[in-house]
């Protein structure tokens, strides 16, 4: 399927109060940090490093993003599941941030039958233009991470963006702004002298669901990706909590 050369519709323009907002909380960022524009004449892959052993469950990501796009309520665009695994008294608890991953070889994209999930050729984001969708649900179902919804109030397919309103202005995402810990950077993968990519280069990286072939961008260190399923982990506790109202983790 060939990507789409257009916009998408509602999400590429920002509120005038909401465009002030984001540039009096983007202030505070380190000036390395706020830069999120691919060098002119370069086609960018943007993508999202998670630094678990950064990050306190604070859940101000999940607040930021609901926030930014006003998501309806028991939905989510980005969520914090907390892990719980061991027997006592060895024992740990950590916290994995979620979101879209932004994937190089997308199966939303493959199973849109109307063409309204495509990938960004300029910057590699996986879009959803509301004012084609259908409301079909094939992408939730093809979608590995489960990082889709059905948005109640346009009636079509819902998910992170990278806050794409923010990083065509050359601002981070809300969640990266708004980490305490630190614990999320956003870059320019195809740049060597990004963030992103030193990171990768300088710590061992794992993705979410590897064997699905899918090519996450978005990357995780120091992650535990223990789940009561996992027949590795059999003879150990495990506990995953969200604050999601699913019936079952992807």
């Amino acid at each position: 399927m060939t990507y789409h050369d257009r916009n998408i519709s509602r999400r590429d323009m920002v509120k005038a109060a909401g465009l002030g907002a984001a540039v009096a909380t983007t202030a505070a960022v380190a000036p390395h940090a706020a830069r999120a524009v691919a060098a002119p004449g370069q086609s960018a892959q943007y993508a999202m490093v998670i630094d678990v052993r950064k990050c306190i469950g604070c859940q101000a990501c999940t607040v930021a993003c609901k926030t930014e796009y006003e998501v309806p309520l028991g939905k989510h665009r980005s969520w914090v599941e907390s892990v719980e695994k061991g027997t006592f008294p060895d024992v740990s608890r950590s916290f994995l941030p979620r979101l879209c991953n932004q994937c190089s070889q997308p199966d939303c994209v493959d199973v849109c039958p109307t063409g309204a999930t495509y990938k960004r050729e300029e910057d590699g984001i996986v879009v959803v233009d509301e004012d084609v969708c259908i409301g079909c649900k094939y992408c939730m179902q093809a979608c590995p991470y489960d990082a889709r919804f059905i948005n109640p109030r346009t009636g079509t397919a819902d998910k992170c963006d990278f806050c794409l309103h923010r990083v065509s202005q050359g601002l981070v995402p809300s969640c990266v702004n708004t980490c305490q810990g630190k614990a999320r950077v956003f870059g320019d993968l195809n740049d060597p002298q990004s963030e992103v990519s030193k990171l990768i280069a300088k710590n061992p990286v794992t993705v979410l669901r590897q064997e699905m072939g899918t090519e996450p961008n978005v990357f995780y260190i120091g992650a535990d990706h223990a789940d009561e399923a996992d027949i590795r982990v059999a003879s150990q506790y495990v506990r995953v909590d969200t604050n999601r109202p699913v019936e079952e983790r992807r």
